[in-house]
């Protein structure tokens, strides 16, 4: 998977024929996740299942739940795409089906971000430069 920027310079991700159902389904705020039969959901999107190999698995939607696994917060902005964003909170979210993704915490102070906090998925719209296609991301927010 690729990056492309938006119009103010930040990363964005580029989908590939593998990953573009996941980003489709972001659109419509909504978290779709890898299943193998055998061995259950997994993240990130690849074109076989990471632990059998096997190629037969599908899409199912997910709860867009789950708990901050580890998080780590940038007060400075070392990436100086987003060091106008800086400081952020960015964590590894077990999501209830199992797996662990990496995401931005939003919709709470940075005090607040702590191991075990539950949270939801949420969804930013970037417009990317002129020539690509609209992107949405997945963060997370304190469940209420």
């Amino acid at each position: 998977m690729g990056t492309e920027f938006t119009h103010a310079g930040r990363p964005i991700p580029l989908p590939n024929p593998t990953t573009q159902p996941f980003f489709d389904a972001t659109r419509e705020e909504r978290l779709l996740l890898p299943c193998c039969p055998r061995d259950g959901f997994f993240f990130y999107p690849r074109s076989h299942c990471p632990a059998c190999l096997r190629d037969d698995w599908s899409w199912k939607e997910a709860s867009g739940r789950g708990e901050v696994h580890a998080f780590t917060i940038d007060r400075h902005g070392h990436d100086p795409a987003l060091a106008a964003q800086a400081p952020f909170a960015i964590a590894v979210i077990e999501l209830e089906e199992g797996p662990r993704m990496t995401a931005g915490i939003r919709e709470c102070e940075l005090s607040e971000v702590h191991v075990g906090l539950a949270v939801q998925a949420t969804y930013e719209h970037l417009e990317p430069d002129p020539d690509g296609d609209p992107v949405t991301l997945v963060h997370f927010r304190p469940r209420a």
